[in-house]
């Protein structure tokens, strides 16, 4: 489904083209998307020529994008999802979520949307494409190839019957309730623990692949996936950190256009260039992503710091890291050292590529963070340049889900 970069070094030589004709070109579900990368859950082949860019002579090919390694609870049983808010997370969410068989989406609540257009959004996304599978509704549960979801239209998140539908896990990707208080309300319509598909004040952060290892069930019944952006950085600079030190960093992330963003010159009270019009401009912006950073890797708090401009792209983004290493070493070490991780424990989470990529290339990629190798420079030995793109709608709603598997994995081990 999307560009997980398997560096090989080579001889120099012009390399042949894997035949792809014979692989599939559509997901039964998500069918053919948009932009250079056709997605699909199957693996598929493509043509590439040596580089030369002094760091390795490389082919790439485009492999499957598998999660990271979180088991189901137990043999045969799925986990069980609630949904509240049916705006791009929550839909890419339950995209998602069709693409395991270890997990099932059980109810959306959203209070503005009915079921037949519930049932229409999901299908039809100028992004990510048509879903293909059959999306209908019936009364007001929304269909999917025959299976049934509930969906509510509560405003008050401690009316919904998350019991009821069987949902043990919620994610709540409203952006309104994003404090425990408040995202806390949803265990009293039966929900077990709530995701907030945001970064919170005060409720647990965590990002996969960087500290999910501290999640503690009997503690924490909300937490946070964080924002799309951090989930892009910490894997990033978590392997810098451990491998070279990061004395500190700035961050910029050229970020696709958000709901949020106004689509002509609206008024803006608390931040008058977001009022700005979305499709005609960059907007420089702030964002707490890089120094979120510190919240899930504690000693790179107040190292890290950064800013953003929202640029007129709909989706994928890009993360620029400036690090000051505490050690002495070469942009291909860096390189290495990165490449290493995405084939070993990130794998899934972190990607690599040598490629002349660009933007488009990245469409419904399900990798937190892709490394573009050949995007990024050195100055002097610890004076360093990191690029690495993301998908910020799907890479991100893919780390929720891998997120909730993997508390109901630690769930139950106790």
């Amino acid at each position: 489904m999307a560009l997980l970069m398997n560096v090989q070094s080579s001889l120099g030589r012009s390399l042949p083209c894997r035949p792809a004709a014979a692989l599939p070109c559509a997901h039964p579900l998500l069918g053919d998307v948009p932009g250079a990368l056709r997605a699909s859950a199957e693996q598929r082949a493509v043509c590439s020529l040596p580089r030369n860019r002094g760091i390795l002579k490389t082919r790439a090919v485009i492999a499957e994008q598998a999660p990271p390694k979180v088991s189901a609870p137990a043999v045969g049983e799925k986990v069980k999802i609630g949904i509240n808010g049916f705006g791009r997370i929550g839909r890419l969410v339950l995209r998602a979520a069709l693409l395991r068989d270890d997990v099932e989406v059980v109810a959306v609540n959203d209070p503005f949307v009915d079921a037949d257009y519930s049932a229409y959004m999901l299908k039809y996304d100028s992004m990510h494409g048509k879903l293909t599978g059959e999306v209908t509704f019936s009364g007001s549960d929304l269909v999917i190839d025959g299976k049934k979801i509930k969906t509510y239209a509560e405003k008050d998140p401690t009316a919904i019957p998350w019991g009821d539908a069987g949902a043990t896990y919620v994610c709540d990707s409203t952006g309104v309730f994003t404090t425990k208080d408040t995202a806390a309300a949803h265990l009293k319509g039966g929900a077990k623990k709530v995701i907030i598909s945001a970064p919170s004040a005060d409720a647990p952060m965590f990002v996969m692949g960087v500290n999910e290892d501290k999640y503690d069930p009997s503690s924490m019944d909300v937490v946070s996936n964080a924002s799309c952006t951090t989930n892009c950085l910490a894997p990033l600079a978590k392997v810098v950190n451990d491998a070279f030190g990061i004395e500190s960093g700035l961050m910029t992330t050229v970020h696709s256009t958000t709901a949020t963003q106004k689509t002509v010159d609206g008024p803006s009270k608390k931040d008058w260039r977001g009022g700005r019009s979305a499709s005609s401009n960059i907007i420089p912006s702030s964002t707490g992503a890089a120094k979120a950073v510190g919240k899930v890797l504690p000693e790179l708090n107040g190292k890290l710091t950064g800013m953003a401009f929202r640029v007129p792209t709909l989706d994928v983004s890009v993360v620029d890291l400036t690090v000051n290493t505490a050690k002495d070493t070469s942009y291909e070490e860096i390189m290495a050292t990165l490449k290493a991780a995405a084939e070993g424990p990130l794998k899934g989470i972190l990607g690599f590529t040598e490629d002349a990529v660009v933007s488009s290339d990245f469409v419904t990629d399900t990798h937190s963070s892709i490394v573009d190798a050949t995007a990024g420079l050195s100055l002097t030995p610890k004076f360093h340049k990191l690029i690495s793109w993301y998908d910020n709608e799907y890479g991100y709603a893919n780390r929720v889900v891998d997120l909730i598997m993997h508390m109901a994995a630690v769930e139950a081990k106790k």
